[in-house]
């Protein structure tokens, strides 16, 4: 060994103190750079696996809300529905309602129209039997040459009756 060491000029001391030198620096960088180096990794780690974690908790709940919201969507389609029914309903009833109100007030009308012709065809028929009467009048006057006045009116009537 010592012929190794004289043909590659290895001095012991040397060694030794390079190996001092090397744990001194080993130690140094492992509390000064890997420790802290290796606690920055471990959080990154854990904050990445939180992320990861949190992603896939936001994921299921993006799932759930968009079943509830489609089941939202569907439930109010249904009440829309059963409103616009609702609503055709009422508009049917009401449709009736109104016919029916149109209905009674063309009776109420048609009566009073009805009435109105009735007193109309009274009154006309007044007239016509007063003009008769009148016609009647002057066609006995034509007849008998006279002037009828009431007294003789009186006396031709008393003849007739006898």
């Amino acid at each position: 060994m010592e012929s190794l060491i004289s043909t590659f000029h290895v001095d012991i001391k040397l060694l030794v103190a390079q190996l001092v030198n090397f744990a001194i620096v080993f130690c140094v960088l492992y509390f000064f750079a890997f420790k802290p180096l290796v606690k920055v990794m471990t959080e990154r780690t854990a904050t990445i696996d939180k992320s990861l974690k949190d992603a896939d908790a936001i994921e299921k709940r993006l799932a759930l809300t968009e079943t509830e919201r489609d089941e939202i969507i569907v439930a109010a389609k249904k009440q829309a529905n059963l409103i616009i029914e609702e609503a055709d309903k009422r508009g049917e009833e009401r449709k009736g309602e109104l016919i029916a109100k149109a209905k009674e007030e063309i009776g109420q009308v048609i009566n009073a129209e009805k009435a109105k012709l009735t007193s109309e065809k009274a009154e006309t028929l007044k007239e016509i039997k007063k003009e008769t009467a009148e016609l009647v009048i002057l066609t006995v006057e034509k007849l008998l040459n006279e002037k009828m006045t009431a007294d003789k009116d009186k006396e031709l009537i008393k003849k007739l009756v006898k």
